[in-house]
């Protein structure tokens, strides 16, 4: 058990997860504090916020804000929010998106804008932002840790008409690979996860219509649970992937990465 905790225990560290209040972000949250982090979680709306806080209170030490982070200034009022709380960051999970669907020929312009603002400009600066938070600590043998999480959508072709949504995720994983180059000599890694099909808000129409047929299309035969983004979220901040860095593990049941199915 102490080899185990040493490889995987969070104990003492501090994170940070950005649309925390839900879905993806949630699972992130629960994960680490299960596996002993004190954690942060951002998300735009006070009483999704405040539910979470109250839900993984059970799990460690949360401390939950509202904050829209769409902007380079959030961005950096946020940063300097935490940073008036803690004198170090170890981990940062950007996980805050946006998706936004409608058909070719009726796309609006402020759909790409938005996407593109939340899913791939956020993460970058409010990396840029942390950075002093999260170099403060760092070293060689235990690296800070940036986790981005993508999609599989940025990895296949999507189904649906959400077009800036996989092109931004797809971005996200270029970003990763890119802030993992230049932040190397920081002791920082950078990583991303690509899930698959998890149960999320975001994900609520498209599984009540097409669930069963999805989950066929995982050679696993199911959609993804809370403790596969937990586990994974866990790994990247753990000692166990402390020489890992510009990687984009999709979690997808084999979805994206086996030829032969299809999610129609």
């Amino acid at each position: 058990m102490d080899q185990l905790n040493r490889m995987f225990g969070l104990d003492g560290k501090v994170a940070i997860v950005t649309g925390g209040s839900r879905g993806i972000g949630l699972m992130a949250a629960r994960g680490l504090l299960d596996a002993g982090a004190r954690v942060y979680i951002a998300a735009r709306k006070a009483q999704q916020v405040e539910e979470a806080v109250a839900e993984l209170s059970a799990h460690g030490d949360v401390v939950g804000t509202a904050a829209d982070l769409s902007s380079p200034e959030a961005c950096r009022a946020y940063a300097s929010e935490i940073a008036d709380r803690e004198s170090s960051l170890d981990i940062l999970v950007n996980n805050a998106g946006a998706t936004w669907a409608a058909d070719i020929g009726s796309f609006p312009e402020e759909a790409w804008d938005k996407v593109f603002d939340i899913n791939v400009k956020a993460p970058y600066f409010l990396t840029e932002a942390l950075l002093p938070l999260l170099e403060k600590n760092a070293s060689q043998d235990d690296p800070s840790r940036v986790i981005n999480i993508g999609s599989i959508d940025g990895i296949q072709v999507p189904r649906h008409a959400a077009f800036p949504y996989g092109p931004s995720k797809a971005a996200v994983h270029q970003l990763t690979r890119v802030l993992a180059f230049n932040l190397g000599d920081r002791y920082i890694t950078v990583n991303a996860i690509a899930p698959g099909p998890f149960e999320s808000k975001m994900m609520a129409v498209t599984l009540a219509a097409h669930g069963d047929a999805i989950a066929a299309s995982s050679p696993l035969g199911r959609i993804g649970r809370p403790d596969d983004i937990g586990g994974t979220v866990v790994y990247f901040a753990s000692r166990a992937a402390a020489y890992v860095t510009g990687s984009v593990l999709p979690v997808d049941g084999g979805i994206a990465t086996t030829a032969g199915r299809s999610t129609e």
